[in-house]
């Protein structure tokens, strides 16, 4: 059992001008070291996080560290800018130092200590290791890879005793539904765990909230909204396991190839995939990284050309309009593909309903790891406005997807579907 603090949370809370709503009371009162909350978005799972850090800051203590840790800088910085607010509003007289540079908050406690609060991104796992924690927060948590949670924070909360939230809307059922478990029923003492829908946060609007879902594929608003596990939920494309049975193969004569090439962009990965149009199958992949314009098109033309001359689909989108054109200098089959929104959603459907229908044969996950991994993680979330999006993970690629769908393009021409009304039926 973590120790109690000895900071009032109740008259804190008054002085911050901060009422929390039954369920967020409910999180502020439990005493378990481990507390994971499941939400709708829009809850308030930030804000409730933000004043369980601050209370935990002002405890008095020689030194305490926490931090707030979230995939990536953009998504930590949520609740690291509501403890900044909070701070700078009603706790200025307190504060050493606030550095918006390093994510940093050093504030002098109730026992005239210093309490240190940073934000974290988990896309750099090195920055997360050494020092020893009292308590970290966690947003997001869904979203994190479970070997950052399990060997990069909750090791530094064993030699401090420190206590950990964990709070995230639910995707499908991962070691964040694993970790919530475990606080049901008293399935571990350590651990104390809740799920709320949106509605049950009393200062949202719930006819709003039931407009949303006309709007939205079910599962999304189920999701969403509801805060329901569901399996696989997140997930764009269905089947990809039972696709990736097939071998690389070398070109057999008289077999029509496409091929699909997504070009790197600064830090992503230059991929080319190519299919036997036949059998609608990929029989070769390859994936280079910072290597040098004129080398890559002389690497792509010699792929494609092994491949009878193999018909190619590449994105052109900015920077790479130019590169096309050098590639069809070659002596390419090359046919441009911009991707905007809309082509980009049409080329994503067409490639999910192929694997759906198990019309395509990706190659064994030990032969294209990287591949079918993306494929796996490629996922859809609801933004901020309730418009629903496909994308990789935040600081992950999707640069083998891209190359796939563009391979996959010229095979089975569908018209353009809205993502809803594809997914909708899941």
């Amino acid at each position: 059992m973590a120790p109690k603090l000895t900071v009032d949370k109740t008259e804190l809370f008054k002085h911050l001008q901060y009422e929390p709503h039954p369920g967020q009371l409910e999180v502020h009162n439990s005493w378990a070291p481990r507390r994971v909350l499941a939400c709708g978005v829009r809850w308030g799972k930030s804000r409730a996080a933000a004043m369980e850090a601050v209370a935990a800051a002002l405890e008095p203590r020689e030194r305490s560290i926490g931090w707030v840790v979230a995939p990536t800088y953009d998504l930590a910085e949520k609740v690291f800018r509501e403890i900044q607010y909070i701070v700078a509003r009603y706790l200025r007289h307190r504060i050493i130092s606030m550095r918006e540079n390093e994510k940093r908050i050093v504030l002098r406690n109730l026992g005239g200590g210093e309490s240190e609060i940073r934000a974290k991104s988990a896309d750099n796992p090195v920055s997360l290791l050494g020092e020893g924690l009292d308590y970290v927060i966690v947003d997001e948590a869904a979203r994190l890879k479970p070997a950052i949670w399990q060997g990069h924070i909750s090791q530094r909360l064993l030699d401090r005793h420190g206590w950990a939230l964990l709070i995230s809307t639910p995707r499908g059922k991962g070691w964040f539904y694993d970790a919530w478990r475990r606080g049901q029923n008293g399935a571990d003492p350590d651990y104390a765990s809740w799920n709320f829908p949106s509605r049950t946060n009393p200062y949202l609007d719930e006819a709003l909230i039931e407009a949303e879902r006309g709007r939205l594929p079910e599962r999304v608003f189920r999701q969403e909204y509801e805060g329901e596990f569901l399996e696989g939920a997140g997930a764009v494309f269905r089947q990809v396991r039972e696709c990736a049975t097939g071998q690389l193969s070398p070109p057999y004569q008289g077999h029509r190839y496409v091929a699909g090439l997504d070009l790197g962009k600064v830090e992503d990965f230059t991929v080319l995939v190519i299919m036997d149009a036949r059998e609608q199958r990929v029989v070769f992949t390859d994936r280079f990284y910072r290597v040098d314009w004129a080398l890559q098109i002389e690497r792509i033309k010699l792929s494609v050309q092994r491949y009878n001359r193999a018909e190619l689909y590449v994105d052109s989108t900015g920077a790479g309009e130019p590169i096309l054109e050098a590639i069809r200098e070659a002596g390419c089959n090359a046919q441009p593909y911009t991707f905007t929104a809309r082509s980009k959603a049409a080329l994503i459907d067409n490639l999910a309903i192929m694997l759906e229908r198990r019309q395509v044969t990706l190659p064994r996950p030990d032969l294209w790891p990287e591949g079918i991994e993306e494929l796996l993680a490629y996922e859809y979330d609801v933004s901020e406005g309730g418009t629903v999006r496909m994308s990789a993970p935040a600081g992950t690629h999707d640069d083998c997807v891209a190359a796939l769908g563009l391979a996959c393009w010229p095979l089975k021409p569908l018209p353009a579907i809205h993502f809803g009304r594809v997914i909708g039926g899941w």
